[in-house]
């Protein structure tokens, strides 16, 4: 078995990984084809990463034109603990933006009740928009198991 295959994570692995983590490192296509890439914080649809941002994000604007994405989550300091996930895939806007903002809201700031979270999300919501990513490829790495 070759390194690469020895630290591939299973489906199973990557699936918790991905519900474990908060953040994301999202890139987006810009008008002249360089990369636009931001940290977002997402949740997980129906095992799909999703993520919210604002209708005039440059990330939304970059998504209408060309809804191609890499979403890179990923962990440890040294080389010895490295894990991550990078999913290539299409960002498909969704008409669950306060479902997801909640999921995201959970995630941000765990153990404030629902009903505290709910006022914020309302409120920002108004103006934000909602994507689920439909992976094309997925790419995992465990480095832990190279010990």
């Amino acid at each position: 078995m070759n390194q690469r295959a020895r630290i591939a994570m299973s489906d199973d692995d990557i699936a918790a990984f991905l519900q474990e983590s908060r953040k994301l490192q999202l890139a987006t296509i810009n008008q002249d084809g360089t990369p636009h890439l931001v940290t977002m914080f997402y949740a997980m649809d129906a095992g799909r990463i999703a993520f919210w941002t604002y209708g005039k994000a440059q990330k939304t604007r970059n998504l209408e034109r060309d809804p191609r994405v890499s979403c890179l989550i990923e962990t440890g300091d040294d080389y010895a603990d490295l894990r991550g996930v990078l999913v290539y895939g299409v960002a498909e806007q969704v008409d669950k933006t306060l479902d997801i903002g909640m999921e995201i809201a959970r995630r941000m700031t765990p153990g404030v009740p629902d009903e505290l979270l709910r006022e914020y999300v309302e409120h920002t919501g108004k103006k934000r928009t909602a994507f689920v990513v439909e992976p094309t490829k997925v790419v995992s790495w465990d480095h832990r198991r190279l010990s």
